[in-house]
């Protein structure tokens, strides 16, 4: 899709007409899905995470009130700006086909780059004053995920998440930012599994969808190889994660309550990615992504628990 395809419905907002069809709970449910604030939830827990680390433990309701406030606003914009873009493509896919940018729910889609560039430019300017790091990671985020992965990387190359990934390191780093110290240790630790957990979490996705993604050209790995082969490569990615999350309990305050939990859903990760090696069958690959996603709940939320009790 042509640059000037994509901008066309760049027009005045107050000119359009009905925007979304239905009730409030058709307009909550539009809002979910276009904001995508199921991946804003996980992207904030990250940010929580980093916030705890630079930290040291709790950081304040001031801390997080800012982390959580301009990170959701920013991750929420970005996310609506890359179905904005991939509206065409999304059609053409089962698993998006639903999405409120292509089935009509959204009648008139000229406001939602506006408002969704509001989102990511309104935090970042509002930062800028008095936190230029916090800043400088809002806007790395949402560049990243837009521009960097959306529009350039995924229409083109096999690598698109390996690099897109950087996304959520950014979000980890806002949260560090947020707290007054963005470069801790245990921060850039866990900027670095966020690096290393999205491929293996997406491509376990593309696995599960992969006739889609090939149906809609979208380049992404296992597309390219076989289901086999496709898995391996999803091991590549969570044997390092797992290894570097169980390394994190020899940072300061972090001790057996983070690990024990996390040795446990790591061991589970690694055992999944066993079986889709073994069978590489979707329901196999939709288990792993799944427990993709507790993996990295249950590692941010072990980090938060263990650095706030008192021993």
């Amino acid at each position: 899709m042509s640059l000037s395809k994509a901008t066309d419905s760049f027009e005045n907002p107050l000119e359009s007409g009905v925007v979304v069809v239905g009730g409030w709970r058709s307009a909550l449910q539009t809002a979910v899905v276009l904001f995508k604030l199921r991946i804003v939830f996980l992207l904030l827990m990250a940010a929580t995470g980093g916030a705890f680390l630079a930290a040291g433990g709790w950081p304040g309701w001031g801390v997080m009130g800012l982390t959580w406030l301009t990170g959701g606003m920013a991750a929420a914009g970005a996310s609506a700006l890359n179905q904005y873009w991939e509206r065409n493509r999304d059609g053409l896919m089962g698993r998006t086909r639903q999405r409120p940018l292509v089935n009509g729910d959204i009648t008139d889609p000229r406001w939602v780059p506006w408002v969704s560039l509001a989102l990511v430019i309104v935090p970042v300017l509002a930062v800028l004053p008095f936190n230029r790091p916090l800043a400088f990671f809002l806007a790395l985020g949402a560049f990243i995920y837009v521009g960097i992965y959306t529009i350039w990387l995924k229409p083109r190359t096999l690598l698109n998440i390996v690099i897109g990934g950087a996304a959520g390191s950014a979000a980890v780093l806002s949260g560090a930012a947020a707290a007054g110290a963005w470069n801790a240790p245990g921060a850039l630790v866990l900027a670095a599994i966020l690096f290393l957990w999205t491929p293996f979490h997406f491509w376990s996705l593309a696995l599960l969808y992969r006739d889609e993604y090939a149906r809609a050209d979208v380049p992404m790995l296992p597309t390219h190889t076989t289901p086999r082969q496709a898995a391996w490569w999803v091991m590549s990615h969570t044997l390092p994660t797992g290894i570097l999350s169980l390394l994190m309990v020899t940072l300061p305050g972090l001790g057996w309550i983070f690990f024990l939990p996390v040795l446990a859903v790591t061991t589970d990760l690694f055992l999944r990615n066993v079986r889709l090696i073994r069978d590489p069958l979707p329901l196999n690959a939709r288990k792993l992504f799944m427990s993709s996603n507790y993996y990295l709940l249950i590692l941010l939320l072990a980090i938060c628990v263990d650095l706030t009790l008192p021993w």
